[in-house]
């Protein structure tokens, strides 16, 4: 064995947990492409409260590849972190423009709740958190995401989009081929759909990479398309090219610069009640979608002791508090770890070797963003929606028979797509499961953790 592997070796300990640097490498490669479209969708939101939005690109990667190294590092999990979905939407479109603070206050606040995260990592408040969560919750979560993973692919795919008589609906292709828009958007759920079955074969055959592969073969056949005119990008209807722009020579492969955020953090209104409820929502989403997270991929990854516990947590939610604090310097919103990580982890991603070749696409991102923003939602979507079908599996260990487990268990999974939200499956599963065991009799199963939680989460639901 050469130096060089000896010391990823003793890093990552490749052989004690069953996997090699070239499975690790498939792995990364697979988690960074489908959450690649943060690249692209956290710059538009948070560009919409006037921040520049090369410079967001540029913190965006920055952060995100520094979480994940501190992943690596901190914890050895195959466990990926950037700027989270929904956290970005409520930074933007709620703090700043609903509420009406300034971007820099918002981001003075993420800084604010990340050294709060720092604080309860190191006392163990987070880890007691995710230790007392009852094994049928966690079973629960990981199918849960598995729900919100498969419709977050299916809204990006547009196979299922909104509408105003049944909240949502099929996309329709005769309603897409009479307004003209079918080679706009109607080839696009075509390929998605294609892009499906794809990866199914290929896992029945046993493809090594085979979502990666079907990300790739639906990228493939986008730009097929577009090339031979099936496909119309529109950006009106928010289409855009799959093929890279190259059109700026070598300024495009330049990163953009981050002086216009960089540190632009204002604690002027610190002392106030309104920072304090804009950072405690910060905070409340964040602690619960980073363990929802951890939870579920960790479940279906097998790290979970005999116990339900996750060895080596502490790593895990301090590299999560401290991507946190870094990302707001830099100019982001809440770095937390994505769901998506589950998709490397199907291909067999084990160790912080994983992370760290996310760490490395995501750096290299900052010198191909023309290539990393080409690739479509639709590509992603089919491992999205795969990966949800595998993570579903979870539910057949949760007891149904035993009333007091499964009913809290069921609200967990049905609450997190419906809700469109991690934190809020938690949050169902969490108080019902108080309240059935401690109506029925059971109160024996509550830990006292967990009735502060369910304490806490109602408050949420009364004062939030």
């Amino acid at each position: 064995m050469s130096e060089e592997n000896s010391f990823i070796e003793r890093m990552f300990h490749l052989r004690e947990n069953g996997t090699t640097v070239k499975t690790e490498f498939l792995a990364g490669i697979t988690t960074f492409m489908t959450m690649a479209y943060i690249l692209a969708v956290n710059p538009t939101i948070l560009s919409a409260t006037g921040m520049d939005k090369g410079a967001v690109l540029t913190a965006t990667v920055l952060a995100s590849c520094l979480g994940t190294v501190f992943m690596a590092v901190f914890a050895n999990y195959p466990f990926a972190l950037a700027p989270g979905m929904g956290l970005n939407a409520f930074f933007a479109y709620t703090v700043v423009l609903q509420m009406g603070y300034s971007w820099e206050m918002a981001l003075s606040a993420v800084f604010v709740e990340g050294i709060i995260f720092i604080v309860l990592s190191l006392t163990n408040i987070r880890e007691a958190i995710f230790n007392a969560i009852p094994m049928t919750l966690k079973k629960a979560v990981s199918a849960g995401i598995g729900l919100f993973i498969a419709l977050i692919g299916l809204f990006n795919a547009q196979v299922v989009v909104g509408n105003p008589a049944t909240k949502i609906s099929l996309f329709s292709f005769k309603a897409s081929i009479a307004s003209g828009t079918f080679h706009t958007v109607g080839i696009t759920v075509v390929l998605s759909l294609i892009g499906v079955l794809f990866t199914a074969v290929l896992m029945e055959r046993k493809v090594r990479g085979n979502i990666l592969w079907g990300i790739l073969f639906t990228w493939i056949l986008g730009v097929i398309c577009e090339l031979t005119g099936l496909y119309v990008p529109d950006p009106a209807q928010h289409m855009f090219s799959v093929i890279p722009d190259f059109s700026a020579g070598a300024a495009a492969f330049m990163p953009a610069s981050m002086a216009p955020i960089f540190g632009k953090i204002d604690f002027t209104n610190m002392l106030t009640l309104d920072f304090f409820v804009v950072m405690f929502a910060f905070l409340f989403v964040d602690i619960f979608d980073t363990l929802g997270t951890l939870i579920g991929v960790s479940s279906k990854a097998n790290m979970l002791d005999a116990d339900g516990k996750l060895p080596r947590i502490k790593g895990a939610l301090m590299a999560d508090a401290v991507a946190t604090t870094a990302g707001a310097v830099l100019g982001t919103s809440t770095v937390t770890t994505f769901v998506e990580s589950a998709t490397g982890v199907s291909e067999g991603g084990k160790t912080g070797l994983t992370a760290m070749f996310v760490a490395f696409f995501f750096l290299l991102a900052l010198f191909l963003s023309p290539v990393f923003l080409a690739i479509p939602a639709f590509a992603t979507a089919p491992a999205l929606i795969i990966v949800g079908f595998l993570m579903l599996g979870a539910i057949t260990g949760i007891e149904f028979n035993d009333l007091t487990e499964s009913i809290p268990a069921y609200l967990t999974i049905i609450a997190m797509p419906f809700c469109y939200s991690v934190s809020e499956g938690i949050s169902f599963g969490v108080i019902s499961y108080v309240l059935v065991n401690f109506l029925t009799g059971k109160r024996e199963k509550i830990s006292i953790l967990m009735y502060v939680l369910a304490v806490l989460f109602i408050c949420k639901y009364i004062f939030i």
